[in-house]
């Protein structure tokens, strides 16, 4: 039950629930206060040199710290909020907060839904491509967490009816404060996406979309993408991914990806592995990518981490690229 189990913590994550390791900082009254961090570190080298060294080096993975909050308004509806930051934790910086990831607020209901305002992560990525998302570094093809989201930013979560959850997000890029010459060439621009998701027994299905705007590093073109993963039983599970993006006359950016993985779970270990096939129109090519890890739980809060990838950027259906890899260990508080 693994699989099924991550699933619900990115979902949660995404609402403004607690993650596994959250402290109760304060609950009273149907106020609740929640607080989250993580420090990560570890080692990483290889991967394409393109020019440039790719030797080993210490570094941080992904350090953030997060704050909670939510109240019961009645006994359907709750208000919730939630920021939080990335922070180096390999080493003395000034300032070492160096990222707001996730800043927002919304309000949820069993019978209605969830709506959510701000900067939160894009739910084409967290609901339709996750089960692909499973590596700390590299590894993942698909998405990503700030595709057309992470900013301005309105969102709707259906409840779960009979297996069938939508979602619904629109993130608008403005233009005011802006003089004509500081303008962007496409104006003011709203980016949607969307999905939904079936899931029955051992399977999950998901299928979404994303306005791909030029605004918001696209490339104008509306981007499509499903997955399909299956628990075979309670230790292994597989999936399925494919995405596809048009090429556009001015700025080219057409692709199609598929993907196939799995992810093996057996006591405090997870181990990962995923080959992805990339089309790219704008070359009469492809480029094959593959990802393995393992993840071990040492105690509760505390894991460690192994993973291999080769993006296979630097030539075309080989793989003369150096195999990236890193190793290192995240502590949860």
């Amino acid at each position: 039950m693994f699989k099924k189990t991550t699933l619900a913590l990115v979902v949660s994550g995404l609402l403004g629930a607690s993650a596994a390791q959250a402290a109760v900082v304060y609950d009273q009254d149907g106020t609740t206060l929640d607080i989250y961090g993580r420090i990560a570190m570890g080692f990483e080298g290889g991967g394409a040199k393109n020019g440039v060294d790719n030797g080993e080096e210490f570094r941080n993975f992904g350090s953030r710290l997060r704050f909670t909050a939510g109240h019961q308004l009645t006994t359907d509806l709750s208000a919730f909020a939630r920021v939080e930051w990335r922070f180096t934790g390999d080493e003395r910086s000034s300032p070492g907060f160096d990222e707001v990831r996730n800043s927002y607020l919304g309000l949820e209901s069993k019978q209605y839904g969830t709506f959510m305002a701000g900067n939160y992560n894009s739910y084409y990525d967290n609901y339709v491509m996750t089960p692909f998302d499973v590596y700390v570094e590299r590894g993942y093809e698909f998405a990503g967490g700030g595709l057309q989201a992470r900013g301005d930013s309105l969102g709707y979560k259906s409840p779960e009816i009979n297996g069938f959850q939508a979602v619904f997000s629109a993130k608008h890029f403005s233009e005011r404060g802006l003089t004509q010459a500081e303008q962007s060439s496409q104006g003011s621009v709203v980016a949607t996406q969307g999905g939904v998701v079936y899931s029955a027994g051992p399977a999950r299905l998901a299928l979404g979309y994303v306005e791909d705007t030029v605004r918001g590093s696209g490339n104008g073109k509306t981007r499509f993408g499903t997955t399909a993963d299956f628990e075979i039983n309670d230790a292994l599970s597989a999936r399925l991914g494919y995405e596809t993006r048009s090429d556009s006359n001015e700025l080219g950016g057409g692709f199609d990806k598929f993907g196939i993985g799995a992810t093996y779970s057996i006591d405090a270990w997870r181990f990962h592995v995923d080959y992805y096939n990339i089309d790219l129109d704008s070359a009469d090519s492809n480029r094959n990518a593959w990802a393995a890890a393992a993840h071990y739980r040492l105690i509760r809060n505390f894991d460690v981490f192994a993973e291999l990838n080769d993006a296979n950027q630097d030539a075309v259906n080989d793989f003369e690229d150096d195999v990236y890899y890193a190793v290192g260990a995240r502590y949860h508080f």
